[in-house]
C-alpha cells in the first residue's frame, strides 16, 4: 500500500518538492511539500536565509536537518527574501505538523515571473510523486 500525500490544488510545485503560493502580485510563500517532510521524517533544525538576501533559481534557500539527513533546499524562483518564518527556529517540527500552513519557510519578492511557468500544478506534481514512489518500489523488489 502506498503512502498518501497531501497536495493542495491552489499551489505550484518544483521537482525539488517545494510548494509556491502567490500571495501578492510579486510575492510568493515557499515551503516544502508534505511528500518531502514525510521523506525527511522528524525535522530537528533549520538554517534560514537572511531577510533581504537575493536568491537565484537553483541557489540553496535553506538547510534542513532531520533525523534522517541534512538536506539543502533549492529555490525554485529568483528574487529577494522579504520574510522568514522565525517560528521555525524554535519549532522546526511545524514543517512536519503543518507543511502548507504554519510550516512555510520564506516569502520571496519574485524577480522573474516567467520562472513560475516552469513549475508543476497539483496534478503534474501528483503524477511526478507517484512516479518516484513507483521507482522506489521497483528498487525494493
Amino acid at each position: 500500500m502506498s503512502e498518501s500525500f497531501e497536495i493542495p490544488e491552489d499551489l505550484v510545485y518544483s521537482k525539488d518538492h517545494l510548494w509556491i503560493k502567490i500571495v501578492k502580485k510579486k510575492v510568493a510563500v515557499l515551503g516544502i511539500t508534505d511528500y518531502a517532510q514525510k521523506k525527511l521524517r522528524d525535522i530537528m533544525y533549520l538554517e534560514l536565509p537572511n531577510v533581504n538576501q537575493k536568491i537565484k533559481q537553483g541557489d540553496t534557500l535553506c538547510t534542513i536537518e532531520s533525523v534522517k539527513a541534512v538536506t539543502e533546499v533549492y529555490s525554485p524562483i529568483t528574487g529577494k527574501i522579504v520574510e522568514v518564518n522565525s517560528n521555525l527556529i524554535d519549532k522546526p517540527e511545524l514543517i512536519n505538523d503543518s507543511p502548507y500552513e504554519d510550516g512555510w519557510i520564506v516569502k520571496v519578492e519574485i524577480s522573474d515571473s516567467s520562472e513560475l511557468e516552469k513549475l508543476m500544478d497539483a496534478d503534474e506534481y501528483r503524477r511526478y510523486v507517484e512516479g518516484l514512489e513507483e521507482e522506489a518500489r521497483e528498487e525494493e523488489e
